[in-house]
């Protein structure tokens, strides 16, 4: 009789991570997401005096190019995103020093962040920030940890070019209860930039001293995590270029979104709009379904209707969320296709 080969552990490693992950993804909690949607939904429908005749109406005279044209700025901020973070891994110079490292392209970067956004759109806290830190370092034959630590410091930049936008907009504003909502909105940004350049300079200064406590496996780990973490903080005006330029087709899609639906509102209630709804989508509930909705909403009252704001939120979320769900699908189950030809991340 001949003898079945085996798996090796990289293949079963493998394996194991891609059963979690589905495990997650069509768990029970997952489920409850559907159900948590159509209650918001019902919720909408039968509670919230939005008008819906005047706000159907709106969204079926929308003009499909303008509609093409958001979709398309959308999906071209995962381009700009993948090349950011393929810089922030290259800064780090982790991957020179493995004698398998590599940096991925531009497209796979570009794909994972767009299954991340996926999984973060189906599952609850955010998992989709792990599991494409996950696909990274597969990809790169760098560990999951050093991975993990370059999306904490992306996430950090998104905050400050969120910031410095949100500034600019506020700027731009005239009236007083706008302006109200604009600076809100800035000081909830600006504690968030605050809290998150105060963990890096105590990871600067105290990461080491901290890791000689942790148990040697661990002190690794941290030691990988703070590389990619602080690593990656160079090359600064081309990084934070890459993240304004995002933010702004982000507020382009928005802006289309509107004129999409024959609505005029001031750009800078837009770009505050816009900003708002990708605050809220960090609420670990799957998508940011019902904070995001509001947020878009509540931002967009100050300038339209409420039958045209709640047009605007759902016509927009039919981008960054439905779509989200079904492009993002399709590119996960192809990535588990490929997934065996890849190696698996490194842990220690």
């Amino acid at each position: 009789m001949t003898q079945q080969p085996q798996d090796s552990p990289t293949a079963s490693a493998q394996r194991r991570g891609t059963a979690l992950i589905r495990r997650r993804i069509f768990s029970l909690p997952s489920l409850l997401l559907f159900v948590i949607f159509a209650a918001f939904v019902y919720f909408l429908l039968t509670r919230f005096h939005a008008g819906w005749g005047a706000t159907f109406d709106t969204i079926a005279h929308m003009n499909p190019l303008y509609y093409l044209l958001a979709f398309a700025l959308y999906y071209a901020t995962f381009i700009l995103r993948g090349q950011r973070w393929r810089m922030l891994a290259q800064n780090t110079g982790e991957l020179e020093t493995l004698p398998r490292g590599q940096l991925p392209t531009m497209r796979a970067s570009s794909s994972y962040i767009l299954i991340g956004w996926f999984v973060n759109s189906i599952t609850w806290l955010r998992m989709g920030d792990g599991y494409r830190a996950w696909l990274f370092a597969r990809g790169s034959g760098g560990s999951f940890s050093w991975s993990l630590g370059t999306v904490l410091a992306e996430r950090v930049l998104d905050v400050a070019s969120m910031l410095l936008i949100l500034v600019a907009s506020a700027l731009l504003l005239s009236t007083t209860s706008v302006s109200k909502v604009a600076l809100t909105v800035i000081w909830l940004t600006l504690g968030v930039v605050i809290v998150s350049l105060c963990l890096l300079v105590a990871m600067k200064m105290w990461g080491q001293r901290f890791a000689r406590f942790l148990p040697s496996r661990l002190e690794e780990e941290f030691n990988r995590f703070q590389s990619g973490t602080l690593g990656s903080m160079k090359q600064m005006p081309t990084v934070i270029a890459l993240g304004v330029g995002a933010w702004l087709l982000e507020i382009g899609r928005l802006y289309f979104v509107a004129q999409a639906l024959g609505l005029e509102a001031p750009l800078a209630l837009i770009a505050i709009a816009a900003l708002s709804a990708a605050i809220l989508s960090t609420v670990p509930v799957p998508g940011g379904v019902g904070f995001v909705e509001s947020g878009i909403v509540g931002v967009l009252l100050l300038g339209l209707g409420r039958p045209e704001a709640v047009s605007v939120a759902l016509v927009d979320r039919s981008i960054t969320f439905i779509s989200v769900i079904a492009i993002g699908g399709v590119v996960f189950l192809i990535s588990q296709v490929w997934q065996p030809r890849r190696s698996s991340p490194k842990y220690t």
